[in-house]
């Protein structure tokens, strides 16, 4: 049953990858055309190590009879490197899908490689935008600003005097990606581990979504065309106070993106904040307000938010870096999402249970009504042990765990939140802290200064 599956996820993931503008299966991804015998040599190395990594884990996990613990995996996720890792990374993002010891463990599943020598970066840089880089670059710092498992980023000055940052793809992250799509049936069965009554459909379902995210991901014109999109957003909406990096088209190609350099400080930055001369939680409220603007009235909504991608400009001005992950939500989507924030804020259980049951997938009819007393079941057990918990559940960390919890009733009656919805609640979850540190005992659902643009 679960090769069928991942057959057909197999089928689906490649046919997705070979519509993708950033990855075909002739090209490298610096861009250079390479035969089919180096692809299929590239992909014979991967097998191998992925063999290498899983297959003695395995014996062992075989021989003592049981399943590996939440950490076993998270360090065989780090072993695998790129696509695990980002897959391990949605799974530490997802408490309403993963059960809380996974979400919990996964939080340190880390995606820091280190970064390529700057000839190998110059010699990608140079074949991608087809000229030398002294042709394109007036400087270009060799060491780089950050290094991940699938691009690097270097500041950079473009011969017409802008300040940028360059972005740039490893090389052989395709043949990764594509080579870990062909054994699909390794990664559904790693998950089937995790979710283990959760439809296999599901699962399946599951690996396709976040598959495609990774391929928006290394798609770097895709990028392109959201950083366009979103200044479009704001200059179309007259919001002057958040702002988006300016691509350089003439300076980017598939692995390679040109962007506007800012200079700010992380959102997070307390010891910033503090020296500077405007209301930190004013430049929150603007952010959060532009974000919530975007559901509803730009194409997608940005989908990473962490502190490292929200910036304060020394004037107070939010810098909104790095789209490479966005997400996209109909109107009622949003509406049906909304309701169950506010009803997991104002405990009302009825209208959770109805909330869940619109924003899930499901194939079955839900006893709305037996779910209701599950919730309730969950609250009041919450309630008789700590009679704070509940209101620190509200905060932080605790929701992750109230949401896992939530999970486990939704996963009990059928019930799976679709990808939109994770990411939403993602966005939730750095929202509440960022408000926790600069704007304290205020209420995301109550504060007046937040405008959740629902009409």
């Amino acid at each position: 049953m679960a090769r069928n599956i991942s057959a057909r996820v197999k089928e689906r993931i490649m046919l997705a990858a070979s519509k993708g503008r950033g990855l075909s299966a002739a090209a490298d991804t610096s861009g250079r055309r390479i035969s089919m015998a180096e692809f299929g040599v590239r992909g014979s190395w991967r097998v191998l190590q992925t063999t290498a990594a899983v297959y003695p884990r395995a014996i062992k996990w075989l021989l003592q009879r049981r399943q590996p613990t939440p950490a076993e995996l998270r360090e065989l996720f780090e072993t695998l490197g790129a696509t695990y890792i980002k897959f391990g990374q949605f799974i530490a993002s997802s408490p309403s899908i993963f059960p809380k010891e996974y979400v919990d463990e996964f939080q340190h599943c880390l995606d820091q490689t280190p970064s390529l020598p700057y000839s190998k970066i110059r010699q990608i840089v140079e074949q991608d935008l087809g000229k030398p880089i002294t042709a394109v670059f007036a400087e270009f710092d060799e060491v780089a600003l950050a290094s991940a498992s699938i691009a690097q980023v270097h500041a950079a000055k473009l011969l017409t005097g802008e300040d940028v940052v360059v972005k740039v793809q490893k090389p052989g992250v395709q043949a990764i990606l594509t080579t870990d799509m062909n054994a699909v049936y390794l990664l559904i069965r790693l998950f089937e581990l995790i979710l283990p009554n959760t439809d296999k459909d599901a699962v399946a379902g599951l690996v396709e979504e976040m598959y495609q995210s990774m391929i928006d991901e290394c798609d770097f014109f895709k990028e392109a065309d959201n950083l366009r999109e979103f200044r479009k957003f704001l200059s179309d909406s007259g919001n002057e106070i958040v702002m988006a990096p300016k691509p350089y088209t003439n300076a980017s190609g598939g692995k390679v993106l040109t962007m506007e350099r800012f200079y700010g400080v992380a959102l997070t930055n307390e010891m910033a904040m503090s020296k500077g001369e405007f209301d930190p939680a004013s430049s929150l409220f603007s952010a959060l307000n532009t974000w919530f603007a975007s559901l509803t009235q730009c194409p997608f909504f940005h989908a990473d938010l962490h502190s490292g991608n929200l910036m304060i400009m020394p004037d107070g001005k939010v810098g909104f870096i790095d789209f490479g992950m966005v997400g996209r939500i109909q109107p009622e989507a949003w509406q049906a999402i909304f309701s169950l924030f506010m009803a997991i804020s104002e405990q009302n259980y009825q209208l959770m249970a109805e909330s869940m049951v619109s924003v899930g997938i499901t194939r079955d009819k839900v006893d709305v009504d037996s779910l209701t007393k599950d919730i309730q079941k969950l609250f009041e057990g919450l309630n008789s042990l700590d009679p704070q918990r509940v209101l620190e559940n509200r905060q932080g960390e605790g929701i992750n765990s109230l949401l896992s919890e939530l999970g486990d009733i939704a996963r009990k009656y059928g019930i799976r939140f679709p990808r939109a919805f994770t990411m939403l609640l993602k966005q939730f979850l750095y929202f509440d802290r960022y408000m926790e540190l600069l704007a304290p005992g205020a209420d995301i659902f109550q504060d007046d200064r937040v405008d959740f643009y629902l009409n």
